[in-house]
């Protein structure tokens, strides 16, 4: 007799072989092989083709022994009987932890019979989604309604006015499924993108205390995401992801409808429109849902044909393009090209496009719109079919890699064992023909889409073809005092170095063993970059700096071709290298910026704070917060990306010292808003959210408050950043997840993750460096104190050089109200009442102190002036503006408006501490300073200058120094 497995590929029948005796040490039981087509032989097949399915066979068969009594996985999955079996699994919940628990057993069991089917092919791809989607949609809401009553017996029930009457009435939430939930085309091991709404502002009635509405519904949201999102020994639901929400992730977890809907109006942006396009409510108040739904239409579907749409989706493509490149995912079947996410794009531009006027457009399922795009004629029928056949076998095939092991993955696999798996559940006799019919379809997709979608090349209009010289000349094929006056004549100022530095790039090793393609594209590459310097003023120095970049890249020529087809590209490149040997570097450290020199409108016009904030939130929204790795080197490539904008716009001149520094600030900030979120999201997951006295969940209570450049809105293009982390919540208390920790610990915590995010050096180096020294007694103190005793330090124990940098800080992210609490506990400091004249002497003796240890020796201030450090320069002055803060605060609690020393010096002149032409003058000499200290960052050097410099802004300085800090 046969084994059961001997009709497998080979690779698969050693591993089933290997594992059978573990997985059934008593043979196969009856109750798995009762039913037609469940014999051993399909048994063999299904657990060789997932190990998710082998796995759980062996851990829970008592689990599948109730499956298959409740119905044969040849049966198809329908969501009559998903929603009968919660039934029989919620008739023994009678605690909230037991709702956890039947959520997590549902899930297994769930799972184990959708993918059986799926990876059997016993199921089509629409069986598979729309029991995967009605899966969530059950768990979502058969969670929400026993929370929700629960919740209710312990505040009362929420009441405001019903969206449809008008009348008081109960409130109930509702539930918004977006993406692929929302389109009902879930995965088989996928996250959920969600928004919690609530029809009207109202409070609780018949409780044991009430809350105001948003109160009770973002922590009945906050126990939802808990109840499916956290691991649990029973594993998890489903992940959660709530950033699509209004604001994301600093956004309010719940949002009235009439919030909602003034969001969208008044802020929404495209990508939003786009998210929203599939949005469906998924559990909750259906009634409500829909009037909520019919509100939010005008905002996806425009009354007029708005072919704007294309643009903002050549944006979002050109954003995952990046991501693609820098990530290496080409073989990514959802993002790399002529992936899943490009078929979703044409079915999309058509539905923002003409969903208004062409209402059969206004549907989710993307099958459904593209057989109506065929019946409107709006795509030819050929095209249409090949999209269609194209996303089932995509859709197929991703089903195929995440149900191997219950994993969320789109990358093809690179072991054997895993492609013959996958070609075998695909239908193929091989891996290699299973990637041959996959390649067929990506091509055909990539094509539809750049005809549909992607920008035309606007580069391909005919071009003066280069000279051949250039040709001649890399490729050694010049006399070499021939090719000396050719670079001669043509503006280079080294032509021997650059004759020499371009032998070594053709000697590099590199080059020698570079494949026949990449050769190719270098031999075009390089002819055009040296006709390319001759623009610029000074080209063979600017050909030393390029040439960093070009050994980054020799591996990697995707990059030379995205500057050969991008000559304006390249000659931004040449500019901004001739000017900045410190945006060379940074060019050559991340190659993947030389995408923000294909838009020379964008590099030149960096993005306001709200900009900015938007344009990371959308980056990220496809990261999950539990990849941290991945969150840390999208936060640098962010940060990098817009600090090249800043450089290359001050270069330009069309920023001016002020607004460089704003910038700059503003970056800093967004990313450290982000990183707290990131921070927070993942002890959250672990422990659940901290405890407030009330008995409600912190949202956060935890703020950054930034000190020195940060603080005064000053960064420099290399500052680092001086942090305090404080936080309001009782640290007596612990948090309410499975594993609780108390809050101080919990706090302690996420100041270590917040540092250890901005400090770790990755691939693409360091975020920022952090400086916490600044905290509350220094080293030795707390990484994270409590407001209060933040407050009792200041009032008690702090040195009179620590009240001197609080009138330098500010709340930079984190929780509004503490940041507003902690702006009260600075405002009432600085307005303490003190002696002038100790002070005085107190602040001299600190200035004496630095300029001991930091300033130039005296020996060589003739030939050297630090601009900073030394006498008459950027230090003098900042402490003579916070001397005069501390000392007048007290009459003038205006002046703490203020935490850069420009506007305080206009605050001290306006209020006649200091004669109006001094703070003007003050502030012009402070600016002069500080833009060379900027312009000579930009050129890699220090903030030492000839010791003849400045001469008549040192002498006013010393003079303001001796009639402010010694004529007393």
């Amino acid at each position: 007799m046969s084994e059961p497995w001997h009709s497998l590929p080979k690779p698969l029948a050693d591993d089933v072989a290997g594992c059978w005796e573990s997985v059934f040490p008593e043979g196969v039981p009856a109750w798995l092989t009762s039913s037609e087509g469940m014999d051993a032989a399909a048994v063999a097949t299904a657990i060789s083709r997932s190990l998710f399915l082998r796995q759980t066979l062996e851990r829970h068969p008592g689990q599948i022994q109730a499956l298959m009594a409740s119905r044969s996985l040849t049966e198809p999955t329908t969501p009559e009987y998903l929603e009968n079996r919660w039934q029989d699994y919620l008739s023994e919940v009678d605690s909230e932890s037991a709702l956890h628990s039947a959520l997590r057993q549902f899930r297994m069991e769930s799972q184990f019979r959708i993918i059986w089917r799926d990876l059997m092919r016993w199921a089509d791809l629409a069986e598979t989604m729309a029991a995967t989607s009605a899966f969530a949609d059950i768990c979502i809401d058969g969670a929400l309604s026993w929370l929700y009553r629960d919740a209710c017996e312990q505040y009362g029930t929420p009441r405001g006015a019903d969206p449809v009457t008008g009348q008081e009435a109960d409130q109930k939430m509702v539930v918004l499924g977006m993406g692929k939930l929302g389109g009902r085309e879930l995965n088989v091991s996928s996250d959920i993108d969600l928004i919690f709404a609530f029809p009207s502002k109202g409070e609780t009635v018949g409780g044991r205390r009430s809350l105001d509405n948003q109160q009770f519904f973002v922590r009945l949201g906050q126990r939802l995401i808990q109840a499916l999102d956290q691991i649990t020994a029973d594993g998890f639901v489903f992940r959660v992801d709530m950033r699509l929400r209004p604001y994301g992730q600093s956004g309010a977890l719940a949002l009235s409808f009439a919030a909602l809907e003034t969001y969208y109006q008044d802020q929404g942006r495209d990508w939003e429109r786009y998210a929203m396009v599939k949005a469906r409510v998924v559990a909750g108040d259906q009634k409500a849902g829909k009037v909520l739904m019919e509100s939010l239409r005008p905002f996806v579907y425009r009354k007029y044909i708005d072919f704007s749409a294309f643009e903002s989706l050549r944006s979002m493509k050109a954003m995952i393009g990046r991501e693609v490149r820098r990530k290496g995912l080409e073989t990514n079947i959802k993002l790399g090209s002529g992936g899943i996410r490009e078929i979703e794009f044409v079915v999309q531009a058509f539905q923002l496009i003409r969903g208004g006027r062409d209402r059969e457009l206004q549907q989710r399922e993307l099958l459904v719109i593209l057989k109506e795009l065929e019946e409107l004629e709006l795509l030819p029928s050929s095209v249409v079919h090949e999209l269609r056949d194209a996303y089932v076998f995509l859709r197929n095939l991703e089903h195929a890699l995440q149900g191997m092991e219950d994993k969320q993955t789109q990358l093809l696999p690179e072991d054997e064992l895993s492609q013959v798996r996958v070609a075998t559940i695909m239908g193929f006799e091989t891996w290699q023909a299973c990637e041959q019919s996959l390649s067929q379809h990506r091509e055909r997709v990539a094509n539809h889409f750049a005809n549909i979608i992607a920008t035309e090349d606007e580069e391909n209009e005919d071009q003066e073809s280069l000279e051949e010289g250039w040709f001649e000349l890399w490729l050694a094929e010049m006399e070499e005092g021939a090719a000396a006056d050719w670079l001669k004549s043509r503006g280079y100022e080294d032509p021997e170095n650059t004759l020499a530095e371009l032998a070594e790039l053709r000697d590099n090793r590199t080059v020698q063993n570079l494949q026949t393609q990449g050769r190719r594209r270098l031999n075009q590459f390089m002819p055009m970059l040296l006709e390319a310097l001759t623009q610029v003023d000074n080209p063979s120095e600017t050909l030393s700096r390029v040439l960093q970049l070009v050994e980054a890249i020799l591996r990697r020529t995707a990059y030379m071709v995205l500057l050969l087809e991008n000559p304006g590209a390249c000659t931004q490149l040449v500019r901004l290298c001739s000017e900045s040997p410190w945006i060379a570097r940074q060019l050559a450290e991340t190659p993947l910026l030389l995408d923000e020199l294909l838009n020379a409108e964008s590099l030149y016009s960096p993005p306001a704070k709200a900009e900015l904030q938007d344009d990371l939130r959308q980056q990220m929204l496809r990261i999950p917060f539990e990849d941290l790795e991945e969150q840390m080197e999208s936060l640098r490539h962010f940060k990098k990306a817009h600090i090249l904008r800043v450089a290359a716009s001050e270069l330009k001149g069309t920023l001016p010292l002020m607004k460089v520094s704003d910038y700059l600030t503003w970056i800093a900030e967004v990313v450290l808003d982000h990183v707290v979120d990131v921070a927070f999201a993942n002890l959250v997951s672990r422990h659940g959210y901290p405890r407030r006295q009330d008995g409600s969940a912190c949202e956060t209570d935890f703020a950054i408050i930034g000190y020195g450049k940060l603080g005064g809105i000053e960064l420099g293009y290399t500052s680092d950043l001086d942090l305090v982390f404080v936080h309001k919540a009782d640290p007596e208390l612990a948090t309410d997840g499975e594993k609780p920790i108390d809050n101080a610990v919990f706090y302690t915590r996420l100041g270590q993750r917040i540092v250890h995010i901005l400090n770790t050096q990755t691939p693409s180096g360091q975020l920022y460096e952090v400086d916490m020294r600044l905290r509350p007694s220094g080293n030795s103190g707390l990484l994270v104190s409590t407001l209060q005793a933040f407050e009792k330090y200041q009032r008690e124990d702090a040195w009179t050089w620590e009240h001197q940098a609080l009138a330098r800080a500010r709340g930079v992210a984190g929780c509004s109200e503490t940041l507003e609490a902690f702006e009260s506990i600075r405002h009432d400091i600085l307005c303490q009442s003190r002696d002038r004249e100790k002070l005085r002497k107190e602040v001299v003796d600190m200035r004496e102190k630095m300029r001991a240890s930091l300033a130039t020796p005296e020996s060589r201030q003739a030939e050297v002036f630090h601009i900073k450090h030394d006498t008459g320069g950027i230090v003098d002055i900042e402490f003579l503006v916070q001397y005069l803060m501390l000392a007048w605060c007290a009459e003038h609690p205006e002046l703490t408006q203020w935490s850069d020393n420009i506007r305080q010096m206009e605050e001290l002149g306006r209020a006649g501490v200091m004669a109006v032409e001094d703070a003007e003058k003050l502030r012009e000499t402070f600016i002069a300073l500080r833009s060379t200290i900027h312009r000579r960052a930009l050129q890699n050097l220090n903030s030492q200058v000839d010791g003849d410099a400045f001469t008549e802004e040192r002498d006013y300085i010393r003079a303001m120094w001796k009639k402010v800090m010694l004529d007393t």
